[in-house]
């Protein structure tokens, strides 16, 4: 095939996928609005873009391919189903696992560690699991409010504060405790008890064990590395070793989800910080416990949970209620937190937006009542 004709096949099939994906269209279409009326330079764009979050979430959507070209997943399921021969224990099993590895190792690797696991049990026995995604998304969110290590917000704020590790985690207890407690009771409701049978017999002997030691050996040295603030190294790192040992689990990535993540940086924080935004709270009070909690919670389900954060920390010191406001933020609308977005484009697939909404609104809901009575206790 010629080169031009490669080409050509390249760039429509990067267009078809573009046009079927309506975040990646609805920032477009907000950048140039935004862009419109009030142009910014390539400078100030690049500026807008936290290159540790990009680098880190690439260096973990490879690490996460190489490790599920290892067919270690498929492994895995496969003891997991027999352990747990029906859909609500295992569904609570991912969840309550899900929620446990976002307090150390933050919602965003959380996920990429139990959704692949999820999506290689659905290949083998009939889990739902788009239904089993949403809850892992709102177990991340629910999980992660513990403890300053969960996700950016809580260790923005966590810093901010000057509060000690311990003394945050013991802030957060009770709102942690009240949303995994609710979201359990309704993941018990939402999935039967109906036996899961396996409906074809996955890999026994095929698990490419050295390909999986050499990624969870880099997955490691990678959350360590990123953690220190390394991760332009641990991004190239990763990338040099698995281009030589397995060449698909870079090229492969979701490349669409890394630039949603660039145009949300650029989109969300140019208009955070608009002038007219930044004056609107101004002649808002949010030092108060009830304003800031509320103002929070709401903020960020238009810009996301940590952008609400590093904007009303400008104008309230009440770290309490900012930090049960963007936990409680996290819910609702898919654009309150980046875990949202990251599970539901590795879901692949247009109707889950949809049913991800009809939970997680009400479960903010009742995640914005738990907020004011965990409130009381702090």
């Amino acid at each position: 095939m010629p080169a031009k004709t490669r080409v050509w096949y390249a760039l429509r099939a990067i267009y078809e996928r573009v046009r079927g994906d309506s975040v990646l269209l609805i920032l477009l279409a907000g950048f140039v609005v935004l862009q419109a009326v009030r142009p910014a330079s390539v400078g100030e764009l690049v500026g807008r873009i936290d290159r540790h979050t990009i680098l880190t979430l690439a260096g973990l959507l490879m690490l996460t391919r190489a490790i599920d070209q290892s067919g270690f997943l498929d492994w895995l399921a496969q003891r997991l189903l027999r352990a747990f021969r029906t859909e609500r224990r295992l569904a609570l099993l991912m969840v309550t696992f899900a929620a446990a590895l976002s307090t150390l190792l933050t919602n965003d690797v959380a996920l990429f560690a139990v959704v692949p696991l999820a999506q290689s049990l659905a290949r083998i026995a009939p889990v739902r699991i788009e239904r089993l995604i949403i809850f892992l998304a709102l177990a991340v969110n629910a999980g992660s409010s513990l403890t300053p290590l969960g996700n950016p917000q809580n260790l923005f704020l966590w810093q901010q504060s000057g509060m000690g590790f311990g003394a945050y985690v013991l802030m957060m207890t009770p709102l942690t405790l009240a949303l995994m407690a609710v979201l359990l009771m309704v993941c018990a409701a939402a999935f039967d008890s109906r036996a899961l049978h396996f409906q074809r017999r996955g890999p026994r002997h095929d698990v490419r064990w050295t390909l999986l030691w050499i990624a969870l050996a880099l997955f490691v040295a990678f959350v360590v590395l990123a953690d220190h603030g390394y991760a332009a190294w641990a991004c190239a790192g990763v990338a040099a070793v698995l281009l030589v040992a397995r060449r698909n689990a870079v090229l492969g990535i979701d490349w669409l989800l890394l630039a949603i993540f660039v145009l949300m940086f650029v989109v969300l924080r140019g208009v955070a910080g608009m002038p007219e935004v930044r004056a609107a709270l101004g002649h808002v009070d949010v030092s108060g416990t009830a304003m800031a909690y509320v103002g929070a919670a709401v903020l960020s389900q238009f810009i996301s949970n940590v952008p609400a954060a590093i904007l009303l920390a400008e104008y309230s010191h009440n770290w309490p209620a900012l930090a049960h406001g963007v936990a409680v933020g996290g819910f609702g609308l898919a654009i309150g937190s980046l875990a949202n977005l990251i599970a539901l484009r590795m879901a692949k697939s247009g109707k889950i937006w949809w049913h991800f909404h009809w939970l997680s609104v009400p479960f903010y809901l009742v995640a914005l009542f738990l907020g004011f009575m965990a409130l009381k206790w702090v």
